[in-house]
């Protein structure tokens, strides 16, 4: 099979003197499965913003069908058949489909106007030619998160991309989601595409792709044929040590309730009942899960435990204080929260890393600002940020850099690692290891744990039910806003709470 694409000694250093790729060369073939993996920092998207036009390379060569190319932005690669999807899904949400799609590429009439009619019948023959399954005329604000996706990869499509670039593509999916996007995949590289996918989910690496390469601290460790490796073995390459991916949780001892809802309901304006007569509790020593498909309730509970949503009915309480009605300042002396849109609830991405290290904190610690938070104390904020980054092996370099020029594996780091060492009895944690890898992701289950030994109360949110059941006691299952279950983690199963989440039922065992 050809080489359709040769990264050649690519070096980028970001100033003053972080080394994010030191002479890596890689080769993509025409029409494969190629995933790039590696722990946050690695260089991978680095690697494929540089590719993609994104970023400027510092020192190598890019080969493109054998001829040297150059792209100084996206744009420029996109004429050459090369298209990205990143995480974060930049669409339009009052738009609908097709005119997300042919946003800046408009068919035209002969009077220079918008030719929608065309439009729409180009869009609506491109997603019947891949398969899509996506409504043309829909509002991008009324599909799922996996149709939006969706859209973004008919956007290159429509441009006529043969080379996708897709950066986490599974990471804003649920488990029953990802599969259909998995055979949409493979129907593209039967249709002659080359897809290029970043992961930190190995499991999906095996199963999807023909080839992975493997990089680590800036270099490329190996290229190999991902039938010939196991997941064992490319997490290996990754962090340089054996990861173990068994289940690590003992049964907890709990204690006395810390965390409890009461009969907690929240109805839109419109009538549209997102929780229903919610009712459960968080024993100090105890890690609960929450399971379900994404859009039936998490994130409704997340924000009327947090005070962000204001919720009909109901009592909440922390260590028998009720706080149903406190402002969110007062919450937060008793509650670590770790949210799971880390880019605008987290964190103040164009604050500096020592700042954001320093939030809720330099609120509670007197150690480290003067006049009720108002000043930070300068060398008090540094050891601690230094703290951070040791205790949670954050890739940092100037603590006073802008927090967003750190990767979002490294954000999310400095964002746990300031909420878990928070002295609060209750810790809410809404996807907390999203795109980390493999190794931070057993490290930070590890901190996890080791603060339930602590006899910290947890509420776990999470889309991984493999990391629900690595970590949880107890799983709760929500489904279209009401609790459906309260199951003892060794006492029920993967299949089990699937069907839950998906029907809201028990299955039948007969």
């Amino acid at each position: 099979m050809e080489n359709l694409i040769e990264m050649q000694n690519i070096v980028k250093v970001f100033p003053p003197s972080l080394v994010a790729l030191d002479n890596v060369t890689v080769e993509f073939r025409k029409g494969e499965i190629h995933a790039i993996v590696g722990e946050n920092g690695a260089g991978k998207s680095t690697l494929m913003k540089i590719l993609y036009g994104m970023e400027e390379r510092g020192a190598g060569e890019i080969l493109h069908h054998g001829k040297p190319i150059h792209f100084k932005q996206p744009g420029d690669a996109i004429a050459s058949g090369i298209g990205m999807v990143h995480q974060e899904i930049l669409l339009i949400p009052e738009y609908t489909v097709w005119e997300n799609v042919v946003l800046g590429v408009e068919p035209r009439n002969v009077w220079g106007r918008l030719d929608a009619a065309k439009a729409q019948a180009q869009v609506a023959q491109k997603i019947q030619e891949f398969q899509l399954n996506l409504n043309p005329t829909a509002l991008v604000e009324d599909i799922s998160v996996a149709a939006r996706q969706k859209v973004e990869i008919l956007k290159l499509l429509f441009r006529n991309v043969s080379v996708l670039i897709l950066d986490e593509p599974t990471a804003v999916l649920t488990p029953q989601e990802i599969p259909q996007l998995f055979s949409e995949l493979r129907r593209l590289k039967d249709n002659g595409h080359t897809i290029l996918f970043i992961s930190h989910h190995l499991d999906e690496v095996i199963e999807l792709s023909d080839r992975t390469t493997v990089l680590r601290k800036g270099q490329k460790i190996a290229t190999v044929d991902t039938a010939s490796t196991s997941k064992r073995e490319l997490a290996q390459m990754m962090v340089g040590r054996e990861v173990i991916f068994s289940s690590i949780a003992n049964q907890g001892q709990p204690g006395e309730v810390v965390f409890s809802v009461e009969n907690l309901n929240h109805a839109h304006h419109n009538g549209h009942q997102f929780l229903k007569d919610i009712n459960f509790a968080v024993r100090a020593g105890e890690i609960v899960g929450v399971a379900g498909v994404e859009g039936n309730g998490q994130l409704e509970l997340v924000n009327a435990i947090m005070g962000l949503l204001e919720h009909t009915s109901g009592k909440i309480s922390v260590n028998g204080k009720e706080i149903t009605h406190l402002p969110i300042l007062e919450r937060r002396k008793l509650i670590s929260f770790v949210s799971q849109d880390r880019g605008k609830m987290g964190a103040s991405i164009t604050a500096s890393i020592r700042e954001n290290s320093m939030m809720t904190h330099h609120r509670l610690n007197p150690r480290l600002s003067r006049w009720k938070g108002r000043l930070l104390v300068g060398e008090a904020t540094r050891q601690f940020t230094r703290e951070i980054e040791k205790q949670f092996s954050v890739s940092m370099g100037d603590m006073d850099n802008a927090f967003r020029s750190l990767s979002g594996g490294n954000q999310q780091k400095v964002i746990l690692g300031r909420e878990l060492l928070l002295n609060s009895p209750f810790l809410l944690l809404d996807q907390p290891t999203r795109g980390l890898d493999v190794g931070s992701i057993e490290y930070v289950h590890q901190q996890i744990l080791n603060m339930r030994d602590n006899q910290r109360a947890i509420l776990l949110i999470s889309a991984d039910l493999e990391e629900l059941f690595r970590l949880s006691d107890r799983i709760l299952v929500l489904h279209r806003g009401r609790i459906v279950a309260d199951l003892a983690a060794e006492q029920t199963s993967l299949e089990e709470v699937g069907i839950l989440m998906l029907e809201g039922k028990e299955k039948d065992h007969e």
